[in-house]
C-alpha cells in the first residue's frame, strides 16, 4: 500500500500521529553521533524542537543536509511516553510531529501529546 505523504496541511499531519503511531507501537527519530536531532524552535525563542515521526519513511525522508550522517531509529511507544515525554518536558523542548520534507510542522509541549497519546490507547 503506498503511504500518503506529509502535505502543508499541518494539522493533519499531527492528526495522522496518534493513530499510525498507536498502531505500530513506536514513533520514529533521527539519531547521530552527537544524539538526536534538534531544531530551533520557529514559534518560541531560545527553545529546541525535537522531531518524531508516525513512519519510518517519513524519517527517512530527513536523512540529508544536516543530517545526512543520521540513522533513523524506533522508540517504543510506552518508553516514549513514560520516558521521553516527561524528560523532554524537564528539559523544556518541544515535540515536532510528523513534519514535511521542508522541516515544517507542528510544535507541541511533550506532556499535551502524552495526555493526547493516552486518550487515544484508551
Amino acid at each position: 500500500m503506498e503511504l500518503e505523504p506529509l502535505g502543508d496541511d499541518f494539522e493533519e499531519n499531527c492528526a495522522r500521529f496518534l493513530p499510525e503511531a498507536v498502531e505500530q507501537g513506536c514513533v520514529w527519530a533521527l539519531e547521530g553521533e552527537e544524539g538526536f536531532a534538534l531544531c530551533e524552535s520557529e514559534r518560541r525563542a531560545d527553545t529546541e524542537v525535537m522531531p518524531f515521526w508516525s513512519q519510518r519513511e517519513f524519517a527517512e525522508q530527513q536523512v540529508d543536509g544536516d543530517w545526512a550522517d543520521y540513522q533513523v531509529v524506533p522508540i517504543d511507544l510506552e518508553e516514549f511516553m513514560d520516558d521521553w515525554l516527561t524528560g523532554m518536558h524537564d528539559d523544556v523542548l518541544l515535540v515536532g510531529i510528523n513534519w514535511n520534507e521542508e522541516l515544517e510542522g507542528e510544535e507541541i509541549e511533550p506532556l499535551d501529546l502524552l495526555e493526547q497519546l493516552e486518550q487515544a490507547l484508551q
